[in-house]
């Protein structure tokens, strides 16, 4: 793994192929990092022909934590206190300068659920530098459209987890309830990503200043609007955490997109829909 200096943070990163293929840039969700991407969806990407570069964001993995800033009460948060120490604008400008700081001008850009919306402010803050935009299971605006089901809110509500096997725990307890059942739910990796993450760096202070920088980040619609790359738009069908209405307002948002929703799909990217996924980022990529 690798750092860069970016915007003030150290960028712990990974890139994965050729650099002299077209580049695609891969954002993570909340509180997720470089390793939570399954290596064989990596390894596919590579053999579509991209260079892809995978980064821990700001308060997370091994990426600069944000220590002695404000850690947000995730009750207030949900309640109507915005006040976060960032938002998804800034965690794309940590984006946009891995890219300076990699030599990169400008990539294809997929970014899933929190990373979504950090893509969609990529998109909209940095114009040029992606040459394609793939929001997967997110919204531009989550306090409004697309917001999380009761039961789901009242999950994320819970205290974490604090030990390697209560994070485990609860990590597949929330797979369980948000993921594609009918599709699969593979456990074993994700109870061996969620032990590696917890031993590789378990920061929950990151993941509360992250949930704050979500809620607290204005409405994208707006400058979606101005967005002219080929834009692809990904949702489950049934996902429980940013429902799909999300999707449909991202996908409104960007003239000319394409939404792509995956019946029986929930908040994750399970291997049964692989070839559909990337099939569609595929010819996002080629009309650029």
């Amino acid at each position: 793994m690798l750092q860069a200096a970016a915007n003030g943070m150290e960028i712990c990163y990974e890139v994965h192929g050729d650099a002299a293929n077209p580049p695609m840039l891969l954002i993570h969700g909340h509180g997720a990092q470089l390793i939570a991407w399954h290596a064989d969806l990596l390894d596919q990407l590579v053999e579509l022909g991209f260079y892809v570069l995978t980064y821990d964001n700001r308060d997370a993995g091994r990426s600069t934590h944000l220590d002695g800033s404000p850690i947000p009460d995730a009750v207030a948060v949900v309640a109507g206190d915005a006040s976060a120490p960032y938002t998804m604008a800034d965690m794309a400008d940590d984006a946009a300068a891995l890219l300076d700081a990699l030599g990169i001008g400008s990539a294809h850009v997929l970014g899933v659920s929190m990373g979504g919306m950090i893509a969609q402010a990529l998109a909209i803050g940095h114009a040029g530098r992606a040459r394609s935009l793939t929001s997967v299971m997110s919204s531009p605006d989550p306090v409004h459209v697309g917001t999380p089901t009761p039961e789901v809110l009242a999950l994320m509500l819970e205290p974490g987890a604090t030990t390697r096997e209560g994070v485990i725990e609860q990590s597949l307890r929330s797979w369980r309830l948000t993921g594609s059942p009918e599709l699969g739910l593979d456990e074993a990796w994700m109870a061996d990503i969620a032990g590696r993450q917890y031993d590789r760096a378990f920061y929950p202070d990151g993941v509360a200043r992250q949930f704050a920088a979500i809620v607290g980040s204005p409405d994208r619609r707006p400058g979606l609007a101005s967005v002219t790359v080929p834009t692809l738009v990904v949702h489950g069908a049934i996902d429980p955490i940013v429902t799909l209405d999300g999707g449909r307002a991202t996908a409104g948002a960007v003239p000319g997109s394409t939404l792509l929703v995956i019946d029986k799909m929930g908040h994750d990217l399970p291997e049964a829909v692989w070839p559909q996924f990337l099939d569609a980022v595929h010819d996002v990529a080629k009309r650029a």
